[in-house]
């Protein structure tokens, strides 16, 4: 098992409507719609970074996930400056194939690998927003992008093999692509998506396939197609991942009031602006998301948010990407991450709000009760 925590490089803050400049995702932010309350946000500064990634590595997480987009700052720097005042602590860095030639972050990331020994992860993130696109120039389909990926991963793996590659498709034409020493061990690669599109590369390239929260069994399926895709390209299936938001409290009580409490100040009119922006998304992970907060806009009943035991779409409501948190006490949260665990996830990328304290809310009270000593997932309930 394997448990990461996420570094919040746009802003931070007490509630999903404070602390932010942009509507975000795990691995790039969907829209620049400003949020009420977006003034009082704690700012992205190199010292409050800090305060996470060192409460991260003080409480066991293996590594912090950096997000990638306009609204967030650029994750290979913000990571390089942390990584001086961390220890163990290691970086899964979104990168964009859009942005960079895939020889070039084959040398930073043998660079970064070096430089750190060994703490650096790749967050491979395709894109699934068209004016984010736009932003740097991109104005491929979402096919074309799929596309370009794969052969982005590819040519990735062939410079870092420590051999001149050689590669011509239909986005790169590269000939001796290498990188004068490679690192040792090699990043691992994570790759999501829930799309026609994303399902084949991941099967093709991913060590660590990632999903964001659904029901078990939606997420079971999900698991089982990259397991027979995988198959398919003669690979061994990928090891599966999940990200989730987490509220968890001494009591479940507590956790769904603390859940409450990030809806504070909510407004209907700024949700379905939220939302209709959301819609316009090309991302099938991000329309999966949204229907799982569908009956609560319909009803306004906030146990329709409740979409599975402890499972809950709240996040959604103003924020792309990741939109469920698992809400509970510490002891049902465990429960429930076991009850993922069973149907073959072995990582978790958690995350709360404001960070820094749920950090140890999540280290202290939900770690101690999945981790033994050897690492494996202790008995629940």
């Amino acid at each position: 098992m394997h448990f990461h925590w996420f570094l919040p490089t746009g802003s931070d803050g007490r509630t999903l409507t404070t602390g932010m400049r942009g509507v975000h995702g795990p691995g790039h932010d969907t829209t620049a719609t400003l949020c009420p309350g977006a003034d009082r946000h704690r700012a992205p500064e190199l010292r409050y970074l800090t305060q996470i990634a060192q409460a991260a590595e003080h409480m066991g997480f293996d590594a912090i996930l950096t997000p990638a987009g306009t609204f967030n700052e650029e994750p290979w720097i913000a990571c390089a400056a942390l990584a001086q005042n961390t220890e163990r602590l290691k970086f899964l860095v979104a990168q964009r194939p859009d942005s960079i030639s895939p020889t070039l972050a084959a040398q930073m990331a043998a660079t970064f690998q070096r430089q750190t020994r060994g703490r650096l992860l790749l967050n491979v993130v395709t894109g699934g927003d068209a004016a984010e696109q736009a932003r740097f120039g991109d104005h491929l389909d979402k096919p074309a992008r799929y596309t370009r990926t794969d052969e982005w991963l590819a040519v990735l793996r062939g410079a870092l093999s420590g051999k001149p590659f050689d590669f011509t498709g239909a986005h790169y034409d590269v000939r001796g692509a290498t990188v004068f020493s490679p690192p040792n061990p090699l990043p691992g690669v994570y790759f999501g998506g829930s799309s026609a599109e994303a399902a084949p590369v991941a099967a093709r390239h991913a060590d660590v396939y990632l999903t964001w929260g659904e029901p078990p069994a939606d997420v079971a399926a999900k698991l089982n197609r990259i397991r027979g895709l995988a198959a398919e390209a003669g690979r061994s299936a990928p090891r599966f991942g999940i990200r989730f938001h987490v509220v968890a409290r001494d009591t479940s009580e507590q956790a769904w009031a603390a859940a409450e409490r990030l809806l504070t100040g909510i407004d209907q009119g700024h949700v379905a602006r939220v939302q209709a922006t959301l819609a316009g998304s090309q991302s099938t992970g991000q329309a999966r998301q949204s229907s799982l907060n569908a009956a609560f806009r319909d009803s306004g009943r906030t146990s329709d948010l409740e979409v599975w035991p402890n499972v809950w779409a709240g996040v959604g409501l103003l924020r792309g990407g990741a939109g469920t948190a698992l809400v509970g006490s510490h002891r049902e949260v465990a429960d429930r991450i076991a009850e993922y665990a069973a149907l073959g996830i072995e990582e978790f990328v958690l995350s709360g709000f404001p960070h820094l304290e749920e950090t140890y809310e999540v280290g202290e009270g939900v770690l101690p009760l999945l981790v033994s000593g050897s690492g494996v997932v202790a008995a629940a309930g």
